[in-house]
């Protein structure tokens, strides 16, 4: 009678212990959904922006079209991009774009000094700080979560269930330099 009990309390706590961790992997996958929907509010947040920037410029330098259209074509792959790899890949297109951008304003001391370009250039640098911080939070949460699930003996019950080891949102060599951004 007491080899059942005990029995009984061993299949119990594994029981116990399956769900605690299946609930533990829901919840870190649910954080990577969270995180990755942050960095898609500061994204849009910055192709919102991105049109009335270069307005503002058009104003003021109608002879630099072929800089203001890799602007615009920047962010609209942005926009259509899917995955994370993909999403990488065009932040990393806005933001070589956008230093071509800002680089132009000096040869337009006019733009440099017109009041609506700097709100804008100071709303998109508030904005990649807001990105950049999204950015690590969500690749804190894959690091958390892919751990977990590559972990013994996690690895077994996330192998059985299908949780799958989630892409980090990393930038290419392109963007890993010093932005320039006067002011």
């Amino acid at each position: 009678m007491t080899a059942v009990w005990i029995l009984l309390a061993v299949v119990v706590l594994l029981g116990l212990y399956v769900v605690l961790l299946y609930n533990g992997l829901i919840r870190l996958r649910n954080r990577i959904e969270g995180a990755w929907a942050q960095i898609d509010v500061q994204l849009r947040r910055r192709y919102d922006l991105i049109p009335n920037l270069v307005e503002t410029v058009k104003a003021y330098a109608t002879h630099e079209k072929e800089t203001l259209d890799a602007v615009i074509r920047a962010r609209n792959a942005g926009m259509s991009a899917e995955g994370v790899a993909d999403q990488a890949k065009a932040e990393t297109m806005i933001t070589s774009a956008l230093k071509s951008l800002f680089a132009l304003s000096e040869a337009y001391p006019d733009l440099k000094a017109n009041q609506g370009f700097l709100q804008l250039q100071e709303e998109l640098s508030g904005t990649e700080g807001r990105i950049a911080y999204a950015r690590q939070f969500y690749n804190d949460a894959v690091l958390a979560y892919n751990t977990k699930i590559q972990s013994f003996p996690a690895v077994i019950l996330a192998n059985a269930m299908g949780f799958a080891a989630r892409e980090y949102f990393e930038a290419d060599d392109t963007s890993r330099g010093t932005v320039q951004v006067e002011f």
